[in-house]
């Protein structure tokens, strides 16, 4: 049986607290992914940071990351500029770009952003939700203790039907 795209991503979007990184593969929250046939069980070095990485957040789902930026939060973006020109951006993100996120959001840098304020809650989005698991803990680390990222990314975002400008 073949399955519409559109239909795939709204079958994606409709899995609560999980993702699915390819036709048929399904991860749940905080997982990285199901390993090709034939692949090995033991997960690789950069599948062990993320998985830890999860493990300290309380992940969003997209509709969620949206209801908390209705009400204060502050969502960035760090996909690449060829993303956001190629996919879209999402009305009222913050983009800043992921080798330059840990000084524009750390409270004690000179380099910090005015557009965050201290205690604003920070939920890091990039493409597929891999990276801003990584920078979410990272900003964790560094005193933003509620920072989090969206599962799946933007491109679950999309599927979700949620806003986007060309």
């Amino acid at each position: 049986m073949r399955i519409g795209y559109e239909r795939l991503q709204a079958l994606r979007c409709q899995v609560s607290g999980s993702r699915v990184d390819s036709p048929g593969v399904k991860a749940q929250q905080g997982s990285v992914g199901s390993e090709p046939a034939g692949a090995s069980s033991m997960p690789s070095g950069v599948d062990s940071l993320v998985n830890e990485a999860r493990q300290h957040l309380h992940r969003l789902t997209p509709e969620e990351a949206h209801r908390a930026c209705q009400r204060g939060s502050v969502l960035i973006d760090t996909r690449p500029s060829d993303q956001r020109e190629r996919d879209g951006t999402i009305p009222g993100a913050l983009v800043i770009d992921r080798n330059v996120l840990e000084w524009r959001l750390d409270p004690t840098s000179a380099h910090k952003s005015s557009s965050v304020a201290d205690g604003q809650r920070v939920i890091v989005i990039c493409n597929e939700g891999y990276s801003s698991s990584l920078a979410a803990a990272t900003l964790q680390r560094l005193g933003r203790g509620d920072a989090t990222d969206v599962i799946g990314g933007f491109q679950n975002w999309v599927a979700c039907g949620l806003p986007v400008e060309p």
